[in-house]
């Protein structure tokens, strides 16, 4: 997967390249699709949800060029794959998750791992963390049809947010926080990811 998938496409980073060696995808895969852990695609996890392509999950991280003293915030835990890859890119992590059983799921999956630096919790990432807030960099990995100002005003100066934004299909935007109030939106790439629930559906 990591040389065929990652370093022989466009995936370079090579903090991102061991952030995803370091995480074992089989503990966040259902145990009926263990033979396809390492496969370049999307896999369902139940109930019409997936884990994230291996590639998307490097490309995004890659993306948003981390520091190793960053604080992330994650929109969407969905199994907890994503952010076990972030745990190993940043200080630290905060997740949320719209869907209670997903939630729970990816409280287990990381249970599994030795990684200590996630907080994730139940909620509508519409919101954000603001408790939390600033964020160095915020990864949403559900598609709204226009980014929450809510999210970008917990950017820091100078910060980051990637997002999957439009409908059924969607252009991966990457977010700068300039200064107080100017923003600067760079489109990166055509993707397909769920839609964004919650208070992002009244948009």
């Amino acid at each position: 997967m990591i040389e065929r998938h990652l370093k022989g496409r466009d995936v370079q980073d090579s903090r991102v390249i061991e952030a995803m060696r370091a995480v074992d995808r089989s503990l966040f895969v259902p145990e009926e699709l263990q033979e396809h852990t390492y496969d370049d695609r999307p896999l369902p996890i139940g109930k019409s949800q997936t884990i994230s392509q291996p590639y998307i999950v490097a490309y995004m991280a890659q993306a948003l060029q981390l520091n190793a003293d960053d604080k992330v915030l994650e929109i969407g835990t969905g199994c907890g794959y994503n952010a076990a890859v972030l745990s190993h890119l940043a200080e630290e992590v905060y997740s949320i998750e719209i869907i209670e059983w997903l939630a729970d799921l990816a409280k287990e999956n990381l249970a599994k791992t030795d990684i200590r630096n996630i907080e994730s919790r139940y909620g509508d990432g519409y919101e954000g963390w603001p408790e939390e807030a600033p964020f160095d960099a915020i990864e949403l990995t559900a598609a709204p049809s226009k980014i929450p100002e809510t999210l970008k005003k917990q950017l820091k100066i100078g910060g980051k947010l990637l997002a999957p934004v439009g409908k059924l299909e969607q252009e991966l935007t990457l977010v700068e926080r300039i200064s107080e109030d100017e923003f600067k939106e760079t489109k990166l790439l055509m993707v397909r990811f769920v839609p964004m629930t919650g208070k992002a559906e009244k948009e």
